[in-house]
């Protein structure tokens, strides 16, 4: 047979390939943006979902929801749950939940407010703020892994115990920090730039920083393992307990974060502060695309999600409708973008 004849075992066109010959074969998934689509359709889907609420409630009030004052409120107090909603993203994909975090917050800003109100400086609260967030979370974390408790029960239990002492210790009474406004570190942390709140910019750096962190480094990689599989973890040399107790460590410190930057919003620490995040902020990583059984998860959906959530209340009364309305919706969004990440992705567990 000539050379001519013969067929190119190389190519998957051998034989007549006119136009085919020597050209290498690439499967479609290998086009950037189908590639892009693929890894992030969790994140797109919410998005998808944000996009369709927003329009409708811009059909139902285009006056207010064209003005930037309802968007500059939602941005005020939004970077409060981002900083929250992040770190669970990680709990979750490590096949853990955390619902001890409103309570931390509140333990870990009264920290920061009884400093500031001592008369030292706030940034001086904010390092003891941090603190008490790893610290509360390594409990935590050490009560679910070491201790052999479920991480469910476990840190409910700790939601009661911690705002129970907070409102043992100040029997209901607030704290009024009215000096807080000319503090420097209030003017860097959470004042207005231009007519946009300063807060939201270190939230987006912080959910950048966590994507980075769950997407391309080492720690983001073993957390994923380790809720997949954790016998695999433990055989690849992983410390899967080490692992658990660090996410749990993270959502001590979003957690007093957030309550940090509530308190130098409002000027007021209140006992019960945190309380209302619990059920907003799970929905949002729940929306955000992060499925229950672990090993994936999304942080830039989990952001989207808590974007999406923090419209709705005000979304629904700017539209005309009564605050009775929120709850429904509230449960309707959430409803309807499960069964679009359950259509959307493939469940691997």
């Amino acid at each position: 047979m000539s050379k001519a004849m013969e067929p190119d075992l190389q190519s998957p066109f051998s034989g007549s390939g006119g136009d085919t010959a020597g050209k290498e074969w690439r499967h479609p998934s290998d086009h950037w943006l189908r590639g892009f689509v693929i890894d992030n359709r969790a994140s797109l889907g919410t998005l998808a979902v944000f996009i369709v609420m927003m329009a409708v409630f811009m059909i139902a009030n285009p006056t207010v929801f064209t003005t930037w004052y309802l968007y500059s409120s939602v941005l005020t107090t939004l970077p409060v749950a981002l900083f929250v909603v992040v770190p669970l993203v990680f709990v979750v994909t490590c096949g853990e939940i955390d619902l001890s975090f409103p309570a931390t917050m509140g333990f870990a800003s009264w920290v920061f407010a009884l400093v500031v109100q001592a008369g030292y400086d706030p940034f001086l609260g904010i390092a003891a703020a941090l603190v008490t967030g790893v610290l509360l979370g390594f409990l935590v974390g050490s009560l679910v892994v070491y201790g052999g408790l479920s991480s469910l029960i476990a840190t409910l239990g700790m939601n009661f115990l911690l705002r129970g002492l907070i409102q043992i210790i100040n029997e209901g009474r607030s704290m009024a920090l009215t000096g807080l406004a000319d503090s420097s570190a209030y003017k860097i942390f959470s004042s207005q730039a231009y007519g946009i709140p300063v807060q939201i910019f270190w939230a987006i750096a912080f959910v950048v920083l966590s994507a980075m962190l769950y997407n391309r480094h080492r720690f983001g990689a073993q957390v994923k393992v380790v809720g997949d599989n954790p016998d695999s973890a433990k055989q690849m040399g992983i410390d899967v307990k080490w692992v658990r107790v660090k996410v749990f460590v993270f959502v001590g410190i979003g957690a007093a974060i957030a309550g940090t930057f509530s308190v130098m919003i409002n000027f007021t620490w209140w006992p019960t502060a945190g309380d209302g995040y619990l059920l907003p902020v799970l929905a949002s990583v729940f929306v955000g695309g992060t499925p229950t059984w672990g090993g994936i998860g999304t942080v830039a959906g989990g952001a989207i999600g808590a974007v999406t959530v923090s419209f709705i209340q005000t979304g629904v009364v700017a539209a005309g409708l009564s605050g009775f309305y929120v709850q429904f919706f509230n449960g309707l969004i959430i409803i309807l973008s499960l069964l679009g990440h359950k259509w959307n992705q493939a469940r691997y567990r």
